[in-house]
């Protein structure tokens, strides 16, 4: 059976009625071209299977068209990993780029995987998680002018891309509610110290049990990614030697597993035992008893993070692809 020949550009020029030139401009999601060419052109090249030749393209432009997400596996980054990479799927539809999910293990050297990108240009760009204060895969691609985004940021003097949420007003509002809500010591279920955004945490907590009056505990034998059974019995140790009756919770596995740790203790929540928790999945909302909640948008982040990432190799200044995200309150009242 005789083979049909590949679709070109030109095939795509033909079956549109437009010039080749502007068929490619249309591909690459060019903003001079109008939107209803580029849905118009999109829509035929799907119907007729035409695919870019990468090899080519890249020996043409110098391009990969390749995203490179770097993800940590571990369970709290399950759901977070999932939400990430259909928000930035998002950013890059109808454009020429494709992403590519490249594991960065906790235990392997972290700028092993970076450089190695780097050397080999195996990347237009880097978006990468759980950035750290004075984060070396930051100076690095800083120092290589590589693009790049983080989702956080660090406190580095030259300034680089980030989408950040803003777990300081996360911790205050979750403390201050507990605290106005009669709880008289609270814990702080944290991320591990080396992240920026458990320092954050941490500052936003203890402003809040300065204002409020309230005493604290911040268990230092767990964090939000420690196994869901040490979690627990930690959170009965707070409960039964040491009067916690209020917890801010930064991740939901850690939320289930103080859920829970109260009722093991034969206590209720929301009735004997406050909780506040940090949301990132619509499921999370079904839990029963319903807790307080503040909503981080995940798949939102991923859209910002491609799409500044997508300005960002198109020479776009740093000063305009840096964004703090809120949460949104999803108290029971």
């Amino acid at each position: 059976m005789k083979r049909e020949p590949k679709p070109t550009l030109k095939t795509l020029a033909l079956e549109t009625g437009l010039a080749v030139t502007t068929v490619s401009r249309a591909l690459k999601g060019a903003p001079e071209i109008a939107k209803g060419t580029r849905d118009r052109v999109q829509r035929a090249a799907k119907a007729i299977g035409y695919v870019p030749d990468r090899a080519a393209q890249r020996l043409r432009t110098g391009r990969t068209n390749v995203i490179s997400f770097l993800l940590e596996p571990h369970d709290e980054m399950l759901s977070f990993g999932t939400m990430m990479i259909a928000g930035i799927m998002e950013s890059l539809e109808n454009t020429s780029f494709h992403l590519v999910v490249t594991p960065q293990f906790e235990k392997s050297d972290p700028l092993g995987t970076v450089d190695n990108i780097i050397r080999n240009r195996l990347a237009d760009g880097v978006i990468f998680c759980r950035t750290t204060p004075l984060d070396i895969r930051v100076r690095m691609l800083l120092e290589a002018d590589y693009p790049f985004i983080c989702h956080g940021r660090t406190e580095l003097a030259t300034p680089h891309p980030f989408v950040d949420f803003d777990n300081f007003e996360f911790a205050l509002d979750a403390a201050t509610r507990l605290a106005r809500q009669g709880c008289k010591k609270l814990a702080l279920l944290n991320a591990r110290q080396p992240f920026t955004f458990s320092q954050h945490l941490m500052h936003g907590f203890m402003t809040a049990v300065r204002e409020s009056g309230v005493s604290h505990v911040l268990p230092e034998n767990v964090s939000i990614d420690s196994a869901p059974e040490a979690v627990r019995d930690t959170a009965m140790t707070c409960i039964r030697e040491q009067g916690v009756d209020g917890f801010v919770c930064a991740g939901e596995s850690s939320a289930m597993a103080v859920i829970a740790a109260v009722s093991d203790c034969g206590l209720r929540v929301n009735e004997d035992i406050g909780m506040v928790a940090k949301q990132t999945t619509p499921l999370f909302g079904q839990i029963r008893p319903q807790i307080d909640t503040i909503y981080e948008d995940l798949t939102a982040a991923g859209r910002q993070l491609g799409t500044l990432l997508l300005r960002r190799i198109e020479g776009a200044p740093v000063s305009e692809l840096q964004r703090l995200e809120h949460g949104e309150h999803r108290y029971r009242d």
